[in-house]
């Protein structure tokens, strides 16, 4: 062997004897840990982490309905009709939407398993919000009045007549939403937002169910 062989041999020891040091000096963490450039990363992503993610969505607006009303309000007096007295039929159009509360949910409302796939959510019932009447799209579909009664409004604009029959009209139609399907079709929606979301997180089984004392 030739004295550049000898050279390569002797540098080619060298860096054996040099990586077995590294290595010795990691293990006795005389040197920082040398990092597995292919190690996972796992992220837990536990039962209060994912519940105040739900809490901070605050409410879901689930379901959102239409509704149209008739009213009937008739006044009278002593005197005959068609002197004093109106009989008015108004129809109402408007709107009324169902949503579900997330930000008073308590610590247990939401249960992970220890392996990550299975959830259980505890949600509060659905809610309606305050009907709002559709002043544009509502009208007086027919009305009688008595003469003086024409005569009273011509001149004083009878501004508490119309509001009476708003305040009617919303009334009715927020009893019409509470009679409908509003309520559970925002129930069902919000469990199927939430089964969506939870599924794009891993989990494989998902419980959504509803209770009164849910908030708190």
């Amino acid at each position: 062997m030739g004295a550049w062989g000898k050279r390569l041999v002797a540098v080619a020891v060298a860096v054996v004897l040099l990586a077995v040091a590294v290595l010795v000096a990691s293990a006795v963490h005389l040197l920082p840990q040398l990092r597995n450039p292919f190690a996972e990363k796992t992220e837990e992503r536990s039962g209060p982490v994912l519940l105040q993610s739900i809490v901070e969505l605050s409410r879901y607006e689930a379901a959102s309905g239409s509704f149209q009303v008739i009213v009937d309000i008739t006044t009278s007096s002593i005197l005959p009709s068609f002197l004093v007295g109106s009989d008015t039929m108004f129809v109402g159009v408007g709107t009324d939407n169902a949503y579900v509360d997330f930000s008073g949910l308590k610590g247990d409302a939401v249960k992970v398993s220890d392996d990550r796939q299975s959830a259980t959510i505890t949600l509060g019932h659905a809610q309606l919000e305050p009907a709002t009447l559709d002043v544009k799209e509502s009208y007086v579909y027919a009305q009688q009045q008595g003469l003086f009664t024409r005569i009273s409004d011509f001149l004083n604009g009878n501004p508490n007549s119309q509001q009476a029959l708003y305040e009617l009209a919303q009334k009715k139609i927020q009893e019409a939403a509470g009679k409908s399907t509003l309520v559970a079709d925002a129930e069902r929606n919000t469990k199927t937002m939430l089964v969506g979301l939870l599924q794009s997180l891993g989990f494989k089984n998902i419980t959504v169910t509803y209770a009164d004392n849910a908030t708190g």
